[in-house]
């Protein structure tokens, strides 16, 4: 690299070791402090932070290959993740977290199910499934890193060793800056990322023309909208593409042929998965660190603008460069083709000097901003749940402190060794997404929407999807259909183990209801609560919900195309996607926003009423 390159980039390392030294001194007061920043923050800086976190250097790199493979139909790919579940913790979920005023997501569990002992298995699974859930994004992030990292540097060295590298040195800021840590380094991430995005567009813009892209690419590809089957062929442009999408997965290929049955496999997926609510990472502690419910809901919708719009104008800057510089290149890998080259060797070799450190910088600050936030969550579980819990409760806060240190540590060495093990940025994904998650769906759509349900149906959930999620690892199975049947397995065991037990008691779904006031199957309860109080009034806002989420959804795919759009400057289709977020837009305003208004009552962890600023 040029040595304006490494100076900026030089710069960028400095000014994190200051926020580091900064971030130690605030987070060192209290375990709150360390895992919520004092819940004193802000809901649109949260909002800037979350939305910087789920923007990380292995997902670019994925949306960049899937750009560059299906084109401008990769939009509905997204909901693999899916990476619009933050609409319905915008509309609903987001105010519902936040009304318990607890922790972490398994202390949550005390507010849904109580302290019986179905409970006290639900917390633990709760635990257990984070602590998996941790070290398989660390590991996500370790194999992204080193291959992202390795081009970069003379040394002719695996990317392991890049990867052990960057985890090592981002750990020692992650570990004594806690939540403080997190939400600075995503301040100065998402300074750097937009800053990247423009330029990295510009010079897109400037130096290719439409034509030179659509020269590229089979016809077809710049098409948002498809038939029941894909029919985008490469065969003329590069043999290898038709394999990797037609191809059995046994063979190496996506099997993505009946295109429209598996985007609608992956929008029911991204369904269940949103209504089920925040994972227990970083997503959750960020929902949690805001000061009311009503922020609660605001910070969701910044994290929204602000992980979509500049993350797919930096994506499909570089996927445009790619398509027309970088062809060559993976054509010449032959049968071995790695896509996942794609961002790496773009900058390396078609970015000029100056804009090549920012974007680095940019993507090096994406790496740290998910990796600092899913440490501080899994060493959140750590400490709050198991060691303050049920080892040493009366502890003065230093030792909590410290003890977060130590687990902090652990975290990063278990998500090296973990990433050790794993073979490429699209395995470790497609076992996230395919397998991780939906081990997590079952109970915890069930725990919000029936009353019936109770910790040890909770705990028979999360057992059978994580035991099938491990067990996928040593099965070779479409992504769709290993999501479908871990879900079966996970909802048939909640369900199973529910009904053969007892309910919760009448005062633990009372207050709940009370408190966190969901909409579903909840007239038993709803009727002992107004028998007590013949005011009390359920939850009457399903519709409009379901409205704003079904609004919501246009909306963010439209944050999505019209960057894409604007990069390969199919102005039209660009225009029509920024009237349709207009659109939408003033629709929420209404529908939405206005109705969350201020003054929200609800219930604080030590059961006094709240006003929500």
């Amino acid at each position: 690299m040029h040595p304006i390159d490494l100076t900026i980039i030089t710069v960028y390392i400095v000014l994190m070791g200051l926020v580091g030294w900064w971030s130690a001194t605030k987070a060192s007061r209290s375990a709150e402090s360390y895992f919520l920043a004092g819940k004193s923050l802000p809901w649109w800086l949260i909002g800037v932070a979350h939305g910087s976190s789920g923007v990380d250097i292995t997902g670019t790199m994925w949306f960049v290959m899937m750009l560059y493979i299906y084109g401008v139909k990769a939009t509905w790919l997204l909901w693999v993740w899916p990476l619009f579940n933050v609409v319905f913790r915008m509309m609903y979920l987001g105010t519902w977290v936040r009304r318990s005023n607890v922790l972490t997501g398994a202390e949550w569990m005390t507010t849904r199910f109580g302290f019986s002992r179905g409970a006290q298995w639900a917390y633990i699974s709760v635990v257990v499934y984070a602590l998996v859930h941790v070290v398989g994004f660390l590991s996500y992030a370790f194999r992204g890193i080193g291959e992202f990292t390795r081009p970069f540097f003379p040394w002719n060295v695996a990317d392991e060793w890049y990867g052990v590298g960057m985890l090592l040195i981002t750990g020692v800021y992650c570990v004594v800056g806690g939540m403080y840590s997190v939400v600075m380094n995503d301040l100065i991430q998402f300074v750097l990322k937009v800053t990247a995005a423009v330029g990295i567009v510009a010079i897109a813009m400037v130096r290719i023309r439409p034509e030179q892209i659509m020269a590229k690419v089979p016809a077809g590809w710049d098409h948002l909208f498809f038939g029941w089957k894909l029919s985008l062929d490469w065969s003329h442009l590069m043999p290898q593409l038709n394999q990797r999408i037609y191809g059995p997965i046994t063979a190496g290929g996506d099997g993505y042929s009946l295109f429209m049955f598996f985007t609608a496999m992956l929008l029911l997926k991204g369904v269940l998965v949103s209504m089920a609510g925040p994972t227990p990472n970083y997503a959750i502690q960020h929902i949690l660190s805001t000061r009311s419910p009503r922020e609660a809901a605001l910070e969701n919708m910044v994290m929204a603008m602000v992980s979509l719009t500049p993350r797919f104008l930096l994506i499909a800057g570089i996927a445009t460069l790619g398509i027309v510089y970088f062809s060559p290149d993976l054509a010449a890998m032959g049968a071995k083709v790695n896509f996942e080259r794609i961002l790496p060797g773009v900058l390396n070799k078609y970015v000029p000097i100056g804009l090549k450190g920012v974007l680095i910088a940019a993507l090096l600050a994406s790496f740290m901003s998910t990796f600092v936030s899913t440490v501080n969550s899994g060493a959140a579980y750590v400490v709050n749940d198991i060691y303050k819990r049920y080892i040493n409760p009366h502890a003065p806060a230093r030792r909590y402190v410290v003890a977060a240190w130590i687990t902090s540590s652990a975290v990063v060495v278990l998500g090296i060794l973990f990433g050790l093990v794993t073979k490429s940025v699209h395995g470790v994904t497609e076992w996230i997404v395919s397998a991780l998650v939906p081990a997590f769906v079952a109970p915890n759509v069930l725990k919000w929407h029936w009353w019936r349900f109770n910790g040890y149906g909770f705990f028979a959930g999360m057992v059978a999807g994580t035991a099938a999620a491990v067990l996928k690892v040593f099965i070779t199975m479409h992504p769709v259909f290993a999501f479908l049947l871990i879900l079966l397995i996970s909802f048939a065991a909640s369900i199973l183990v529910c009904l053969v037990t007892a309910p919760e008691s009448d005062e633990v779904l009372k207050g709940f209801y009370k408190s966190v006031r969901p909409w579903g199957w909840w007239g038993p309860v709803y009727r002992k609560c107004q028998a007590e109080d013949p005011a009390f009034q359920p939850n009457r806002d399903f519709q409009r919900d379901l409205f704003n989420i079904a609004v919501g959804l246009i909306w963010q795919t439209s944050l999505v195309t019209a960057p894409i759009y604007l990069a390969i400057q199919h102005w039209e289709e660009m225009w029509i996607s920024l009237a349709v977020c207009a659109v939408t837009s003033a629709v929420l305003k209404y529908t939405w926003y206005d109705r969350l208004g201020p003054g929200e009552m609800y219930t604080t962890k030590d059961g006094q009423a709240a006003t929500a600023p």
